[in-house]
């Protein structure tokens, strides 16, 4: 599942992944992104977030509910700002983007997350 408010930057990361044979689902906030994970969580295998999504959580919250549902769930977080904050409010066993990365960054991340899982 991807979590990104930004039309383009969605785009962009729904064609990466699916070029790389992912199935995605996509949801533009938090409150959708939960929704998703409470009545699907089987559904989702691997947790693309964004850290600032706008109004309402963000994408740390969104990764500990995500945990707390599933507690393996590979996390990637990706960010244009908030880097910094990861050691504090990142889960364990996640990985970090900073923004702008190319779609093979997100790939390596994604594969490398499920490799150890």
């Amino acid at each position: 599942m991807v979590v990104e408010d930004e039309p383009s930057v969605l785009l962009f990361l729904e064609e990466g992944l699916d070029e790389r044979g992912f199935d995605v689902i996509s949801a533009r906030n938090g409150g959708e992104a939960l929704h998703i994970l409470g009545s699907n969580p089987l559904d989702v295998a691997v947790l693309v977030a964004d850290i600032r999504i706008g109004e309402g959580i963000d994408g740390w919250e969104i990764a500990r509910c995500a945990r707390d549902i599933e507690p393996a769930l590979p996390i990637v977080y990706i960010t244009g700002d908030s880097a910094g904050a990861w050691d504090e409010q990142g889960v364990p066993n996640s990985r970090l983007l900073q923004k702008p990365f190319t779609r093979l960054d997100l790939a390596d991340a994604i594969n490398g997350l499920l490799e150890t899982a």
